[in-house]
């Protein structure tokens, strides 16, 4: 399935039904008076969050969403009938925006909370709705108001505890599948991860967190090099950043230097999570280069690297005990 996480889509919702003008004209009853129904309301266009939805997809094919419009008043007293609801499913995470200003109109976090966007126009009132003891027979009613209508943004960011960070081939793909279910493609060529992958780790009975991998980011991907910074809105809901770098690299430090300055230059916020370094494909190094990677100093950060092999398994158990004790605190 194509992952989607950002469409442009217009939406709106029914205007009212016009109120009647009419008078009674049954048999035998003389001077019928007004008798004009009122119109119907229109149909509102509604968003609700669906966790069993995981890309915005089906909003690339069908850009127009409209509601009901409400039936116009009769005779006799008959109301117009109000026009039917549009429900519109989206994932979980995602925030709707209105495109001309920007603003967020709601964020969609959690499953069954819904919104209406756009919201129905008032049915008028027919013309037995003004009678009154001055004014018995009015020939007037008023028409229906109109419906709501905007062009929106819908952005999808994912709910995760742990994102993932790291350049092309920092093993990030190979640690959510050996720690979860998720089974991301893993190549050994740079950007064989597309899309962003959701994995749920069970840490224990009772116990578990779900993990964000997302693509490789480059040195200037701020630029528009590589893929961009675009799939980092990913992250950005989670509590622990996981910025990772393999053991072959040359410079170490500077890697993760570069990798902190990217995320700085998407967004402040971002950068000031809370971050656990950590070094992968240990298992290409020996026992002493691996103990002499956990002194290894990073700027603003007073603890120990974490080193792990997804491959041979090596550091793996301490890896997950340290971010779920992170993640508890």
């Amino acid at each position: 399935m194509m992952f989607v996480d950002y469409v442009n889509i217009f939406i709106k919702a029914g205007d009212g039904g016009a109120g009647a003008v009419a008078f009674r004209r049954e048999k035998f009853v003389p001077k019928g008076g007004p008798a004009g129904g009122n119109g119907g309301n229109g149909g509102n266009v509604i968003f609700i969050a669906n966790q069993n939805l995981s890309t915005l997809l089906d909003f690339k094919y069908k850009k127009k969403y409209v509601a009901g419009r409400g039936e116009n008043g009769g005779s006799s007293l008959k109301d117009g009938k109000s026009g039917n609801d549009i429900i519109v499913e989206v994932p979980c995470g995602t925030i709707i925006k209105n495109k001309e200003t920007d603003n967020i109109i709601d964020d969609l976090d959690e499953h069954g909370k819904k919104i209406v966007v756009a919201q129905g126009g008032r049915g008028g009132k027919g013309n037995a709705y003004f009678a009154n003891a001055t004014n018995q027979t009015p020939r007037y009613s008023q028409p229906g108001t109109k419906g709501e209508e905007f062009n929106i943004i819908l952005e999808l960011k994912l709910i995760a505890d742990v994102g993932l960070v790291g350049f092309p081939n920092a093993g990030k793909s190979t640690l959510i599948s050996v720690i979860s279910a998720a089974r991301p493609k893993i190549a050994d060529y740079p950007f064989t991860t597309l899309q962003p992958n959701l994995g749920i780790v069970k840490y224990a009975e009772g116990k578990s967190f779900v993990v964000a991998d997302i693509p490789g980011i480059i040195e200037d991907a701020h630029l528009g090099k590589g893929l961009g910074l675009q799939f980092l809105r990913h992250i950005e809901r989670t509590k622990i950043l996981l910025v990772m770098v393999p053991a072959d690299t040359e410079d170490i430090e500077k890697q993760f230097e570069i990798l902190n300055n990217e995320l700085k230059q998407y967004s402040k916020e971002l950068s000031k999570k809370k971050k656990i370094y950590a070094i992968s494909k240990a298992d290409i190094v020996d026992e002493n280069t691996k103990i002499k990677m956990e002194k290894i100093k990073i700027k603003a950060y007073k603890k120990k690297l974490l080193v792990f092999s997804s491959v041979s398994g090596y550091g793996i158990k301490n890896l997950l005990d340290y971010l779920w004790q992170e993640l508890s605190e």
